[in-house]
């Protein structure tokens, strides 16, 4: 779950641009200006043969193999576009970006160790790069490194604070801490900067619940279920919640919505079909 969630944050904030390589000047190759379009038309594989041809007509030009690389990205062909930043990083060692990108695609496939490697690159040539810190602590969460994910948050926030989803993710290594007032903050925060956000809401209802505000917990899990009325974790909780209030008819109307929107829902079940006198706080997000 919070992989998924980390994943969604950062799909709606961070739009990895397209970057433009040291000296690099469009308008003597047409190709690079035809990728950039088909790249914003999100045509990723017109780009993608765009940057081709531009890379035809000059080998050596950096700008063309990020480009592709961040297109290829998009396509989730991490691999692909890492042997381009690869051929990036050979071509001008000291391209920050480069670095960036490379760490983002390993994140992709998982390698947490050598993306964190490449962010630390990237920030060591460019200390203000707030997105470098974003994703590192996205990637050192992914390693169970709450605290350091933190720190990492606090200085991507200390840059550009109003990223809603920083907050966000801030509050979600918190709560991977038990630090549930910490991370009720920092949902607050992100609520406020994004009130359309539904993880948000149903984070927060945990945290409360969690808490002892069963009632608060029930009031942000309506408010997720109300922006994302296919939310099941939010009336999976939702039925907790209310079980906990001794309103077993509410749970179980919860439960089969849960059930009715994903039938293989074995969470759903399991605490439908428990006896409401052993029923005990169960879903978790």
């Amino acid at each position: 779950m919070f992989k998924k969630l980390i994943a969604a944050a950062f799909g709606v904030i961070f739009a990895v641009s397209l970057a433009v390589g040291p000296g690099a000047n469009a308008a003597d190759n047409p190709f690079i200006k035809s990728g950039k379009a088909k790249f914003n038309e999100r045509d990723y594989r017109g780009a993608i043969a765009d940057y081709d041809r531009a890379i035809e007509l000059n080998p050596e030009r950096a700008e063309a193999y990020t480009n592709r690389g961040s297109a290829k990205g998009r396509l989730g062909d991490y691999r692909s576009a890492i042997a381009d930043y690869d051929w990036v990083i050979e071509l001008n060692p000291d391209y920050a970006e480069a670095y960036f990108l490379r760490g983002v695609a390993k994140r992709g496939l998982g390698d947490h160790d050598s993306a964190i490697a490449d962010f630390d690159r990237g920030i060591e040539l460019k200390p203000n790069d707030e997105r470098a810190y974003y994703f590192r602590g996205n990637a050192k969460f992914a390693r169970g490194d709450y605290k350091g994910a933190i720190a990492d948050y606090d200085r991507g926030i200390e840059l550009k604070p109003e990223h809603a989803g920083v907050y966000f993710l801030r509050g979600v290594a918190k709560k991977g801490l038990g630090n549930y007032r910490g991370a009720m903050a920092d949902y607050d925060r992100a609520i406020e900067l994004n009130p359309e956000d539904a993880d948000a809401y149903y984070n927060r209802g945990f945290a409360k619940h969690e808490l002892g505000d069963y009632e608060g917990a029930i009031t942000d899990y309506d408010k997720a279920i109300e922006l994302k009325p296919d939310y099941v974790l939010a009336y999976t909780n939702r039925g907790v919640v209310k079980k906990d209030l001794g309103d077993y008819h509410g749970a179980i109307a919860d439960y089969d919505r849960a059930i009715e929107l994903k039938p293989d829902n074995g969470e759903a079940y399991f605490l439908r079909g428990v006896p409401s006198s052993s029923w005990t706080t169960y879903a978790a997000p």
